[in-house]
């Protein structure tokens, strides 16, 4: 955003762009004219894949994983890093002895290592956390090599938040990954009586709920709802939440 005079406004910078193989990334932050507060968000070409202005879903996807998860020393695995709040949220856990995340796009670790997104120092000045450069679905599906250097690590608890939704990806070749099969993969990550915990901008998705229900002993589609400050009604996210049992894996 430009002012008279050939200025950069304030109220709007580009922090950061990257190419990638699934299209243009941005990460920016504006000051919303509306509600007065700095607001970070992230495109992908021309879609909005995210903004700080709405985080609650990404920290329920955590507080309702880590609820179903029994155990003192937790180690969590998560799926996609975006902005940092979900795996942030993971910290504030004191059952929570690791915290791996996985990201596809070297970019987004980037941001966080050079501190340019608000949740980065809590996230990568944790002596708990790691981060590493892989695609997570490679990861799920092949659960015996598991993440670049920890080969046969299993988790308490998985939490992903990578598309939009099971039906609504970033790419075609995830899709596979919501099916039983895929799920399947997915749940051999776990340890006896783990978590697998999901994000979805989408309504709870029956079917989905059913394809779960094939793979895991326990399934549970929670509504997150919350304010929209942008239209001053509601918005809503589903997380769903899989258990296996303590016996069965």
């Amino acid at each position: 955003m430009a002012e008279k005079g050939g200025g950069v406004s304030a109220r709007f910078e580009e922090l950061a762009w990257a190419p990638t193989a699934i299209g243009e990334l941005t990460l920016r932050r504006r000051i919303d004219p509306r509600l007065g507060v700095e607001v970070f968000e992230v495109r992908l070409g021309d879609e909005y894949l995210m903004s700080s202005l709405f985080t609650l879903g990404e920290t329920e996807l955590t507080r309702l994983g880590l609820a179903a998860a029994t155990g003192d020393s937790l180690d969590v695995l998560v799926g996609g890093l975006g902005l940092g709040y979900t795996a942030v949220a993971a910290l504030d856990d004191p059952r929570v002895s690791s915290l791996t995340v996985v990201d596809a796009l070297a970019a987004v670790i980037g941001w966080h290592q050079e501190r340019l997104v608000p949740a980065a120092a809590t996230l990568v000045d944790d002596p708990r956390t790691r981060l590493v450069e892989a695609d997570f679905f490679a990861v799920a599906a092949h659960p015996d090599d598991g993440v670049p250097g920890a080969p046969g690590r299993r988790y308490a608890v998985v939490l992903v938040d990578i598309d939009h939704s099971p039906r609504h990806t970033l790419a075609a070749a995830h899709g596979g990954f919501y099916s039983a099969a895929g799920l399947g993969q997915l749940r051999r990550l776990l340890n006896p009586g783990g978590v697998f915990a999901l994000w979805s901008d989408d309504a709870p998705d029956d079917a989905f709920v059913a394809t779960l229900g094939e793979v895991f002993d326990q399934v549970h589609a929670h509504v997150v709802t919350f304010p929209n400050p942008l239209t001053d009604g509601e918005a809503s996210n589903t997380v769903y939440v899989a258990t296996t049992s303590p016996a069965l894996v």
